[in-house]
């Protein structure tokens, strides 16, 4: 699977966030229609994009300004992490996983086009030893750039939900990720039904 080159970033028609505010939907009737890679790129850059380009700081917030969440987009496709820096997906794993981030009790969610999976990279915290300080950071920090992607869902008229029901240990060694790289968080996104 080769990268996938995300176009700049659009804002231009969002609502305001007071709007976003009153607009926001669940994602519990959705339509199962892909985002077009304008939508995707948006999304992604509203949840933890690079927006001060001169010194890399991101749309989202972090301890330390630590950048440990990794938005992984899985898609009916296949796998990719989020390259802010190249504002590009690149690719990890081939197939579906969508399943696996829908979790056990709630498969409803495995038909939406696109799961994004925040992912916190405990090396990058404190001494990197996943200490429970930087277990308890991460999770403020993933809460952070859920709330990016729900806020900017809202704005765009999409519909989302933060849920942290997935099956980790699965969709972890599907990931390829290590021991210090641990799924936090995860936003179902899809066009609501009218």
């Amino acid at each position: 699977m080769p990268p996938i080159t995300l176009p700049a970033p659009d804002l231009n028609g969002l609502s305001s966030v007071g709007d976003a505010f009153k607009s926001r939907q669940s994602i519990r009737d959705f339509i199962s229609d892909e985002l077009s890679l304008q939508q995707l790129s948006n999304l992604l850059w509203a949840a933890n994009g690079i927006n001060r380009p001169e010194n890399g700081k991101r749309t989202a917030p972090s301890s330390h300004n630590s950048q440990e969440i990794d938005l992984y987009v899985v898609m009916a496709n296949g796998a990719y992490c989020y390259n802010a820096a190249k504002h590009q997906l690149d690719p990890v794993a081939e197939g579906d996983l969508r399943a696996l981030a829908a979790g056990f009790f709630q498969k409803e969610f495995a038909a939406a086009p696109v799961c994004i999976v925040l992912v916190a990279d405990l090396r990058k915290l404190g001494e990197g030893k996943a200490t429970e300080h930087d277990v308890r950071t991460a999770h403020i920090d993933a809460g952070i750039v859920s709330q990016n992607i729900n806020l900017y869902c809202a704005a765009a008229g999409l519909a989302t939900v933060p849920r942290s029901s997935m099956e980790s240990e699965n969709l972890s060694k599907a990931l390829n990720l290590d021991s210090l790289q641990r799924p936090i968080l995860n936003n179902p996104v899809a066009m609501p039904k009218k």
